[in-house]
């Protein structure tokens, strides 16, 4: 369990949660030694001379009052490093997670992560702060005082120490027990997690179906599963409780019987008898305490399972010696990519100089969203390169290729804050001077002045209060704001109001001056503009040219360009 919360932390973590674990380890240790006082204390008192037992009592009281200050320095360094702990797990966390290749994130993964990253995390950092400290003093005060009764009585100290394996067994078996109903409960509630995601963002679906008031059923059987799951697990615990309560209560019965054997023989005096049934009760207490701990530190340790996998999952590679191109003109040479058993790009290679436009057209599924991902380094490609200014991206640290490069999607989120919050996230060092002109610029000014207010107005949870129009001018400000040389759109207009396209539109003509642009589009407007198109299906070029050159072609982007025109009068 220490193993692996100190792998789980890391380097910089695994150092002060050692020293805690010391620390809680002597504070168990002295607490273990102080009961050991009782023993000259109990012999005095029904000795022939109970006042020689002061001195004891004094020794006792100080030697508590010694533990008490060890557990305090010792639970305060539990809750500190429980908190720093926390704190730099998300960090570590978050930064793991935009490393990971965007393939890892499928459907599934959404409500694992959710939960890994608000409950699960949570639950697993605890460990310092709430359950170390006791789990510790479970095991290490019992086994301190059996050390003293040993000394003190051979016969029945062995005793008590036979007990020790048993106990170990029970929690070991108890803990096996429960591992699969636990795996078990940890995917019904990620299925349950998943689902109530899917709900909330369902919700415009099924109020437009007219479905509001009824239950949505794959909710409710998952929550149905989480529930029945969660009660065998509940049952498999039951075994372990009453295994380790009868085992202790066992154990105190067989020192009792064996005490009084003794005693009776005269072996023992009673004040020595009383003195190891008081140790004996000293600890049944920590040991029936196991049961609640130890599940407690069961259901952690999934938690710490999990996320151990999550940050030994390998990220995109960063380059030992990183390059910084020094142009901004891209290439594809001959580069392959598959997403499972499919091929999405097939030995594409095509080039953009720095500072022209590329736009890519073809069937939805054809490879073209794709072609943006690869640039952006999004995923690595299986065969052949991708080159920012002749350097293969892989060999460009994530931090100078991302800060070369604007995206703007056509599905923007928006984080919960304000309309200069999320401009800003383009540059955040930017001054007020900047962010008004590239809001201006991505006509974002007129959003602006009409919503309540204005730059401090709250956009909501994915940007939820605002339209997709305004979202996009948002992204588009942003992209503005950032400056990059590098802009990849992916099919920005494609869903908005003729009103806001034309705003958007005139947001993009600006952003894209004078830069490197890769265009995926389904509308012609910017399509025609561009200064070399290409024509994708099945994850290969089948033709490029200019807008004039693959008209007079007659081939698929004539048919392609046929179809889309009429819905746009005047535009050929």
């Amino acid at each position: 369990m220490i193993r692996m919360l100190l792998r789980v932390l890391g380097h910089d973590g695994a150092r002060p949660m050692r020293r805690t674990v010391a620390l809680m380890t002597a504070t168990a240790m002295a607490e273990g030694l102080s009961y050991a006082l009782l023993v000259p204390v109990l012999r005095a008192l029904f000795g022939s001379e109970p006042g020689a037992a002061l001195p004891w009592l004094v020794a006792f009281g100080a030697a508590v009052a010694a533990y008490a200050v060890l557990r305090y320095i010792s639970d305060l360094s539990g809750f500190r490093v429980g908190t720093v702990l926390l704190r730099g797990m998300y960090h570590r966390l978050g930064d793991h997670l935009a490393r990971l290749p965007i393939g890892w994130y499928d459907a599934g993964r959404v409500g694992e992560v959710s939960i890994l990253a608000g409950r699960g995390l949570l639950q697993a950092m605890s460990v310092a702060a709430h359950l170390l400290a006791p789990f510790i003093s479970a095991c290490v005060t019992p086994l301190t005082i059996v050390a003293v009764m040993i000394a003190f009585n051979g016969r029945l100290g062995l005793a008590a120490l036979a007990a020790v394996p048993v106990v170990a067994a029970v929690q070991i078996w108890t803990g096996r027990s429960i591992a699969a109903t636990d795996a078990e409960r940890h995917e019904r509630d990620k299925e349950a997690g998943g689902r109530v995601i899917e709900y909330l963002q369902a919700q415009p679906v099924l109020r437009a179906g007219g479905r509001t008031a009824e239950r949505f059923r794959l909710l409710d059987d998952a929550l149905s599963e989480l529930q029945r799951s969660s009660r065998r697990l509940t049952l498999s615990v039951l075994p372990g409780v009453v295994g380790l309560t009868l085992v202790v209560q066992v154990m105190f019965t067989v020192l009792l019987v064996l005490g009084a054997y003794l005693a009776l023989g005269g072996n023992i005096g009673a004040a020595e008898l009383l003195t190891i049934l008081v140790l004996a009760a000293r600890c049944a207490d920590p040991l029936l305490s196991l049961a609640d701990i130890g599940g407690k530190l069961r259901s952690a340790r999934a938690e710490l399972d999990r996320l151990d996998t999550v940050l030994r999952t390998e990220p995109l590679p960063e380059p030992r010696e990183p390059v910084r191109p020094d142009r901004h003109d891209l290439e594809f040479a001959s580069a392959g990519f598959r997403h499972g058993d499919r091929t999405v790009i097939d030995g594409v290679s095509l080039s953009v100089p720095e500072g022209r436009r590329l736009a890519v057209v073809g069937p939805s599924g054809s490879g073209k969203s794709t072609l943006l991902q690869l640039l952006a380094r999004f995923y690595d490609v299986d065969a052949g390169a991708v080159r920012v200014g002749g350097v293969d991206v892989r060999a460009i640290d994530t931090e100078t290729l991302m800060a070369r490069i604007a995206i703007v999607f056509q599905d923007v989120y928006l984080f919960e804050g304000t309309i200069e919050e999320n401009v800003r996230l383009g540059r955040p060092d930017a001054d007020d001077a900047d962010v008004r002109a590239a809001a201006t610029a991505a006509r974002l000014d007129e959003v602006i002045e009409r919503l309540p207010g204005g730059w401090a107005a709250n956009v909501g949870e994915g940007g939820a209060l605002l339209s997709g129009g305004e979202r996009q001018r948002v992204s588009i400000a942003r992209a503005l704001l950032k400056n990059a040389p590098i802009v990849l759109l992916d099919e920005v207009t494609s869903a908005l109001d003729p009103a806001n396209e034309a705003a958007v539109h005139e947001g993009i003509e600006r952003l894209m001056a004078g830069r490197t642009v890769v265009m995926v589009a389904h509308r012609m407007r910017t399509v025609r503009r561009a200064d070399h198109i290409v024509f994708l299906d099945g994850g290969r070029i089948v033709e490029e040219g200019t807008h004039d050159e693959l008209l007079r072609r007659d081939g698929r982007y004539a048919d392609f360009w046929s179809l889309s025109a009429p819905a746009r009068p005047g535009l050929a």
